[in-house]
């Protein structure tokens, strides 16, 4: 038995430490108890800072698009496409 560890030894990959379980389920009860998703809100606006930190920390570190795929960003500014033609009757009026 080289490096101390037994084969099969310890937590299964993916099963959450018992005290970092405990402490979520604290912190989801005071969140609870101080009026939830209200609470957010107000602290997202007396402390966006902090409340954009906490956002950070929840969000998904990379994100994908449709099906796995690239993100698609689609950006709408009013202006008309380059290929739209002007009406032709719309000339004439000017």
């Amino acid at each position: 038995m080289l490096g101390g560890k037994r084969e099969g030894s310890g937590r299964k990959k993916g099963v959450p430490n018992k005290l970092n379980a405990d402490i979520k389920e604290m912190i989801v009860g005071a969140l609870s108890d101080v009026g939830g998703r209200d609470y957010l809100a107000k602290r997202a606006i007396d402390t966006p800072a902090a409340f954009l930190t906490l956002v950070g920390k929840v969000l998904p570190m990379q994100i994908s698009g449709e099906g796995g795929g690239p993100v698609t960003i689609n950006v709408i500014t009013g202006v008309p496409d380059i290929d739209d033609e002007p009406d032709e009757t719309c000339l004439h009026d000017r």
